[in-house]
């Protein structure tokens, strides 16, 4: 499957619909891809290792009489640890990353429909990318942003999560700055000389 696409499921329709929603007269898609979320859900997959066996526990506790008024918090937490690693398979499902000639973009239909971009002026000098294990990496290009905003690590770098061919991904996102850049010094020379 190859990052330029994004995988065919129930959601592609919503993501490109509200791609094509956000972008701005002349702007031209560079790149688009979602995040690994197969890698991210197994990253995950430890808490199967541990909600199974509490469920198990919890009904065994449950029919021989040894809890009772706690048994709905205990089934709850069992339930959640199994379900955590489906759910982030899912965000990751309706999560599109995307670089055009302009800005980067990262558009979700998880919840309430959302399309973050930052401009290029508003990234960082150098790109930082972070291995994460088996494959996936984030590029993160700005900092600064808040820990607690979402695709932001806890130092507050800001980008794309779980992605393959980072390296790539990183070129073609320095490449459509530059040209940006050029672009708009063009621009301003030009009025500058009317």
């Amino acid at each position: 499957m190859s990052m330029d696409e994004i995988r065919s499921t129930l959601f592609t329709a919503k993501l490109r619909w509200l791609l094509a929603q956000s972008l701005q007269r002349g702007e031209r898609v560079l790149w688009q891809g979602q995040p690994d979320g197969i890698a991210r859900m197994m990253f995950w997959r430890f808490l199967w290792w541990i909600g199974i066996p509490w469920l198990a526990l919890v009904a065994i506790a449950v029919t021989r009489g040894w809890i009772a008024e706690s048994a709905m918090f205990l089934l709850v937490l069992g339930v959640a640890m199994v379900g955590a690693p489906l759910l982030v398979l899912l965000h990751d499902l309706q999560t599109l990353y995307v670089i055009t000639n302009r800005r980067a973009l990262i558009v979700r239909t998880f919840g309430k429909p959302t399309v973050t971009d930052t401009l290029f002026s508003d990234m960082d000098a150098t790109f930082e990318i972070l291995d994460i294990g088996r494959g996936p990496c984030a590029l993160y290009f700005a900092s600064g942003i808040s820990p607690r905003a979402a695709d932001t690590d806890h130092t507050g770098h800001y980008g794309f999560h779980c992605i393959r061919d980072a390296v790539a991904v990183r070129d073609i996102l320095e490449r459509a700055r530059r040209e940006d850049a050029a672009r708009s010094a063009g621009t301003r020379q030009s009025s500058a000389r009317g």
